[in-house]
């Protein structure tokens, strides 16, 4: 197995590419008696369009997530879910742009519900009668996000981002694309797709590694299934979509967020990128700032907005995003703030100190075995090294977070959402 540390915060992880095709990631942690585990499909939201050994394909908009529902469900007519949570294991799913997952996280009957997790995972089932029951429930969760203000508003923002990138699509889909789902849809996206050289498992917890690695063998299904995927997607779009989006939703105050595009989006120096814009965040808008301090003094922001950046090949943004009663004023004054940044250049006391805040917070995402392991399968896919963010700190200077500044943070195409109180 590759061992690969970070001396910094006396980390390891033990990674092993299996004959098969599958990375096996293990993160010992001896001091706490929890353990977690994660399997990832590099199948997600955006898989809608690609070729199998040739052959071009159209799939509906949803089937990711419809796959991750109809996994638990067993020939036998039980259900892995319940099973996993009868034996007191925390168990649960999800589906993001560019991944599906599937994870539970226990301090006892570790080993039953691995059997479980790989039992499901490697046998599909899925009939006629199934699929269409599931397809209700599935519509159902579709009008509950269509009602839900902070899920409209982070689709409104991608909205005017982008015009054809399939990150605009719900996750789910909507109840006309799910309903053209069948069984064999879904059983063609799972001989595609839930291959091991296609999946990573990230186990953490008091771990001896080359004993959890045989477990994990011990239970994989022999795949001889290997076509040749390859992925279509839109080319990058240089501008944005639209200025600015307005709705009206239930809400007793507006929320707004507001986003940059990342044209470039991953590169060779995506994770220095990546600790640079989080710096930056901080130094705008994060609760240090002077932009805050002003904001909160006047009313005008009650608490420190949520920022983000999102990358992969296909995309990449920055979202800032809260309540307000004067969006206008936030995205008004960011923009101010950032042009006077641009011009004068960052504060030199001011970046180190942010800097080792955003350090700080890397550092305490390694006390929770859950952050870690999700950090390692979502870093994985992108093919990154979790510990590069620990390592490459101290690469990033202030001279290259103000050339990042420049780049990124472009008044010209800031876009902003926001949901406002019905009439």
């Amino acid at each position: 197995m590759k061992l690969i540390e970070s001396l910094n915060i006396k980390e390891k992880a033990y990674i092993e590419k299996l004959e098969n095709g599958m990375t096996v990631i293990i993160i010992p942690k001896n001091t706490t008696n929890k353990k977690y585990i994660i399997w990832g499909v590099n199948f997600g939201s955006i898989d809608n369009h690609f070729k199998i050994n040739g052959e071009e394909i159209y799939i509906p908009d949803g089937v990711a997530h419809f796959l991750e529902h109809k996994m638990f469900e067993q020939e036998n007519g039980t259900n892995s879910l319940d099973k996993l949570m009868a034996l007191g294991i925390d168990a649960n799913a999800y589906t993001t742009n560019d991944h599906t997952a599937y994870l539970f996280e226990c301090t006892e009957h570790f080993y039953e519900g691995l059997d479980e997790l790989m039992d499901y995972v490697q046998n599909p089932y899925f009939t006629d009668d199934n699929v269409e029951k599931e397809k209700g429930i599935i519509s159902q969760e579709i009008r509950m996000y269509d009602d839900e203000p902070g899920w409209q508003l982070y689709m409104s923002v991608l909205d005017c981002l982008y015009k054809e990138n399939p990150i605009k699509i719900d996750i789910a889909g909507t109840v006309d694309s799910i309903r053209k789902i069948n069984k064999d849809t879904l059983y063609k996206c799972y001989n595609t797709f839930y291959v091991p050289n296609n999946m990573t498992l990230v186990v953490c917890g008091n771990f001896q590694p080359q004993e959890i690695l045989k477990q994990v063998k011990d239970r994989l299904i022999k795949n001889t299934i290997e076509d040749k995927i390859e992925r279509i997607y839109p080319e990058i779009e240089q501008k944005i979509n639209k200025k600015n989006i307005e709705k009206e939703m239930n809400v007793s105050m507006p929320l707004f967020a507001i986003g940059f595009k990342d044209i470039e989006g991953m590169n060779d120096e995506i994770v220095k990128k990546h600790i640079a814009i989080e710096i930056l965040l901080n130094i705008l808008v994060g609760k240090s700032s002077n932009l805050y301090k002003e904001l909160y003094d006047a009313g005008t922001i009650l608490e420190e907005p949520d920022m983000d950046y999102e990358f992969s090949k296909q995309y990449a943004h920055v979202v800032i995003s809260g309540q307000s009663e004067k969006p206008e004023d936030i995205y008004n004054k960011l923009k101010k703030q950032i042009e006077e940044y641009i011009k004068n250049g960052l504060d030199s006391k001011h970046f180190e100190r942010i800097k080792k805040k955003v350090y700080g917070d890397y550092v305490v995402e390694y006390n929770n075995i859950s952050d870690i392991s999700r950090m390692f399968l979502s870093d994985s896919m992108k093919n990154i090294s979790s510990f590069d963010y620990i390592e490459q700190y101290n690469q990033v200077s202030k001279d290259y977070t103000q050339k990042i500044l420049k780049e990124i943070f472009n008044t010209d195409s800031m876009v902003m959402a926001i949901i406002k109180p019905k009439k």
